[in-house]
């Protein structure tokens, strides 16, 4: 009887996947989901911040591009949080399809600032200071890309694992915000819109790359729905 009691009070059983304790397989799964929803909304939530106060003053449609999309990546920790919150592989694919979503709309929004700049062109200022920003958004992406890589691994979720390739592209996707502070230092202000331009093609092939991802799994798992009933 000793051995029946033990056994039912052991901690969670390392990388097997499932659980001995008291806590439910769900419960430990979505409190893991939360947390790096919550960290990674936190990391591009700071960098966006930091990235709008210069635009406010250096006028770069290629940080605005970068700006947008960031922010757009950032709020997309609003659906996925909500699927983990109420434990559903369902709410996950949907969460995921929003994430595809938004990443769309970040690209339309960036691309249309882009073409405006390239009709009424104006030259960015404080150089220094964008170029800081597209440092500070290459590290933002990139630190939240890994904590949603590891957790997507970790729980098998494909809306996770889109949302970490995403942000994995974006952190690259930052570093031509610096360039664009360098070539327009060099005197080529036109650089500055074309870079931002760039940028929301890069976005538009994430936004097809992520689709794919999600919509490979949740096709699965309604699936595995139809089976089971």
């Amino acid at each position: 009887m000793s051995e029946t009691h033990d056994h039912g009070h052991h901690h969670d059983d390392g990388g097997h996947g499932h659980s001995h304790g008291l806590v439910d397989d769900s419960i430990k799964r979505s409190r893991e989901g939360l947390r790096a929803v919550s960290l990674s909304l936190g990391l591009l939530g700071a960098a966006a911040v930091v990235q709008a106060v210069v635009f406010a003053v250096s006028h770069s449609i290629a940080l605005l591009a970068d700006l947008i999309h960031n922010g757009g990546d950032a709020l997309t920790a609003l659906p996925l949080g909500i699927a983990f919150l109420l434990r559903s592989r369902r709410a996950e694919g949907y969460a995921g399809l929003a994430v595809v979503a938004t990443i769309f709309i970040s690209a339309a929004v960036a691309g249309v600032e882009a073409v405006n700049r390239l009709i009424h062109p104006s030259t960015p200022t404080q150089l220094w200071a964008l170029a800081a920003a597209g440092g500070v958004g290459f590290l933002g992406n990139l630190a939240a890309a890994r904590v949603r890589m590891r957790a997507g691994r970790r729980l098998d979720s494909a809306a996770l694992i889109a949302d970490g390739n995403h942000a994995r592209a974006d952190a690259y996707v930052s570093l031509a915000v610096v360039l664009s502070a360098v070539v327009v230092g060099l005197g080529i202000p036109i650089a500055d819109p074309l870079i931002g331009l760039a940028i929301t093609l890069v976005i538009l092939r994430i936004t097809w790359t992520s689709w794919l991802t999600v919509r490979g799994q949740t096709l699965g798992a309604e699936a595995a729905n139809r089976e089971r009933h």
